[in-house]
């Protein structure tokens, strides 16, 4: 096993670029980890990585070490799997990723009553509101909110979520109301959330003719979800969120809705993940839960007194 674990090490440093980045994917201190790939380097009898004060890279020989030792990690991952459904208690890790709203409001909430009920399985969880690319970033599954792109995954929809555009009055009151879609292209400032390779240039609209697509623009943009709701908060623009997100805040009176027969196109909650992930029990077992309870969650976000 400590083998097994020296090749964890050596793909995560690989993959992530640095031994501490690695190291930390695996709760591991930098030096254990620096540890296991001198240690791996020893029994190989080649070196790995080039070392510089700047930078850390394969050689060209830990290059093809990394593929092949891929392909074992796969290959014991799916035996673990396939001997665990033989198994009356699932263990293991699970690593997941979800968008920072979700993930805060949906996805976390649930995961200390899910491992009280199995106390055999570590989650790890990674929060982003950018594309991840769970393959490459060795992770089991995906949660997301909005269009997934990535067919080569299995997809698991889990509910439609309504969206809705909203402002504070304040902010209502200085800059006017719009009143269809189009007034929103007429210097009002709507929040985006931006980022490399971002599709959300564009918002989505409800209209006597279906839904058409508006540019709108706007003087703020984020890569956070958060921080667009927050500049919403402090008056500074319109926001386009999933209603969960803003429903204690709409009855708050902290935001408005804006435009409430033109609304957004709703987006879908689900998560995506590898074919092979299908057969191991653990990774149903947290779907399926999710799936239950996440629903349940949203809908008491959306209207706690139903």
């Amino acid at each position: 096993m400590a083998y097994i674990e020296s090749l964890r090490v050596f793909c995560r440093v690989v993959e992530l670029g640095s031994i501490t980045s690695g190291g930390r994917d695996l709760r591991l201190t930098p030096a254990v980890a620096s540890k296991r790939i001198k240690e791996l380097e020893k029994h190989l009898g080649v070196r790995l990585f080039n070392r510089t004060t700047r930078s850390l890279t394969p050689t060209e020989v830990g290059k093809r070490f990394y593929r092949e030792a891929q392909h074992i990690l796969e290959a014991v991952e799916e035996g673990e799997a396939a001997v665990a459904q033989f198994s009356e208690a699932p263990r293991g890790t699970i690593r997941l990723t979800a968008p920072l709203a979700a993930g805060h409001r949906l996805i976390a909430p649930l995961i200390p009553d899910f491992v009280d009920h199995h106390p055999d399985i570590e989650v790890h969880m990674r929060m982003s509101d950018r594309k991840v690319d769970i393959m490459a970033d060795g992770l089991d599954l995906g949660f997301f909110v909005g269009t997934p792109h990535d067919s080569s995954l299995k997809l698991r929809k889990i509910a439609d979520c309504p969206r809705v555009l909203c402002a504070s009055a304040a902010y209502l009151q200085r800059c006017g109301t719009p009143k269809t879609p189009e007034d929103l292209l007429k210097g009002h400032n709507c929040l985006l959330l931006r980022f490399p390779r971002s599709p959300e240039y564009f918002w989505t609209l409800k209209t006597d003719t279906g839904f058409r697509k508006f540019e709108v623009s706007g003087k703020y943009d984020a890569d956070d979800s958060n921080v667009l709701l927050n500049w919403a908060l402090d008056d500074r623009g319109i926001i386009n969120k999933p209603l969960f997100e803003v429903s204690e805040h709409l009855r708050s009176g902290q935001l408005v809705e804006v435009l409430p027969e033109a609304r957004p196109m709703p987006s879908m909650f689900g998560c995506l993940y590898p074919h092979k992930k299908l057969q191991d029990p653990k990774i149903r077992l947290l779907v399926d839960f999710v799936a239950s309870r996440g629903l349940d969650l949203m809908e008491q976000l959306i209207d706690p007194t139903g």
